[in-house]
């Protein structure tokens, strides 16, 4: 197991160029099953989930070539269908996540897909339900068997039908519009979710032929296709990753410009992260962030301490909630942390607390956090990562503690983060990888 050490108090300065979104790459990689021709898609990013994702494209026969740094090609002429009932599609399948949604377009196409129970962050229950009675809404029969955790969906035809989600899960609408595309007559999602990512995967199997309107919106139509054709995409900047490094400038009092942010597609967090009185300026579609030696949280127009809680798109999104509660530890002021969507994902922190954060964990989804305003820094520990967010958050507290971290468990962030002390480094951090006692 890998670990990083990490010397803080270091103020960084220099230009950062975010990876390809990672939400975004697992959803239109699997997309590329829906045709047997070419799809070539540009700035995927070099991670482990990803790559996890490629390697069970390929074995279920996939062609895939890497064409340039981030830049692949995939052909899915010659699937093997048949391999999704093998130990090795079990084992890669259950790896990651993201794999759920190999499901939606194997449907469309083959008339089946089947899944073992999905891996990915411990950070609270993670119902794939929605992904299922939408496929059983287009006509698939469900089947679980408890006995292999395997999950089957089948259907000769899918049909298109009305549909209202019971939850606006990101993964569980684009399986459901990866399905809808190939089925026969019009599918209406209601209460899809509708995030740059949901828009970008339409946009891509628009440009395949498929018929999709409604985009940015939470109600698609999908008018049903009898084939899709190859096409090329790019995949854009990934905003949780820049939501991190603007939260990282801040900790650091670092001077830092964010390159190519495709601002348009960021939403709430450039305001969230003001409203920790953190500056921030647009220069065309870079951000920078001055060095600052205090920031201070806003509080409500009556006088009342501000809450930033997470919501499906456009609200704020989950994944930088632990960013923002790292942060809040060095500003002035107090802020509620209310993470709503998931039951574990604050429990990293004790963490927190024993480098000299003053945070009180009212329950599983609520953390108070009392602003030192630098007065008192944190202090290095050694600690493990738990998730990939709260892997970075730590790494965020490290680089701004004083003295020696060690954090342990570091493949949960190079699950989400593309050579990320490489980069850190190259602006002045002092991180090593080494091994794990």
């Amino acid at each position: 197991m890998g670990a990083f050490e990490i010397h803080g108090g270091k103020k960084l300065k220099g230009e950062l160029i975010p990876q390809g979104a990672k939400n975004e790459a697992l959803q239109v990689i699997n997309a590329v099953l829906l045709t047997p021709e070419k799809v070539i898609i540009e700035n995927i990013p070099d991670i482990i989930d990803v790559n996890k994702l490629i390697n069970l494209l390929q074995a279920l026969g996939v062609k895939v070539e890497k064409l340039d740094k981030g830049k692949y090609s995939f052909q899915s002429n010659e699937v093997d269908v048949d391999f999704m009932m093998t130990e090795e599609f079990k084992e890669k399948g259950g790896g990651l996540r993201g794999s759920i949604m190999v499901v939606g377009p194997l449907l469309a196409r083959f008339g089946k897909g089947y899944i073992p129970k999905p891996g990915g962050d411990k950070i609270g229950r993670r119902r794939i339900d929605t992904h299922f009675i939408g496929f059983e809404r287009l006509g698939a029969n469900f089947n679980y068997d408890a006995k292999t955790n395997f999950y089957k969906a089948e259907a000769k035809r899918l049909k298109g039908c009305y549909m209202l989600l019971d939850e606006a899960s990101v993964t569980g609408t684009a399986n459901i519009i990866m399905a809808a595309v190939l089925a026969e007559g019009k599918t209406t999602i209601y209460n899809a979710a509708c995030e740059p990512y949901i828009q970008q995967l339409c946009k891509m199997l628009n440009s395949m032929g498929a018929n999709i309107s409604g985009l940015g919106s939470n109600m698609l139509i999908i008018e049903g296709v009898e084939k899709l054709s190859g096409c090329k995409h790019r995949i854009l900047p990934d905003m949780i990753e820049i939501g991190s490094f603007i939260g990282l400038a801040a900790m650091t009092q670092s001077e830092v410009t964010i390159k190519d942010v495709s601002y348009e597609n960021l939403g709430q967090i450039p305001g969230i992260f003001k409203k920790l009185g953190i500056k921030l300026e647009r220069k065309g579609d870079d951000i920078y962030i001055p060095s600052q030696e205090n920031y201070e949280i806003e509080s409500y127009i009556d006088g009342s301490i501000l809450t930033i809680s997470d919501a499906p798109w456009p609200g704020f999104t989950p994944d930088l909630l632990s960013i923002i509660l790292v942060v809040a530890t060095q500003a002035k002021g107090s802020v509620l942390i209310h993470q709503k969507m998931f039951e574990s994902r604050l429990f990293f922190t004790d963490k927190l607390i024993d480098m000299g954060a003053q945070i009180i964990l009212c329950d599983p989804h609520r953390a108070n956090v009392i602003g030192l305003n630098r007065k008192s820094p944190l202090r290095g520990i050694t600690m493990t990562s738990p998730d990939i967010r709260a892997g970075v958050s730590l790494l965020i507290a490290a680089l701004s503690a004083d003295g020696k971290s060690v954090i342990k468990n570091i493949e949960q962030i190079d699950r989400g983060y593309q050579d990320i002390e490489l980069r850190l480094n190259n602006l002045g951090a002092d991180i090593k990888r080494i091994e794990s006692q």
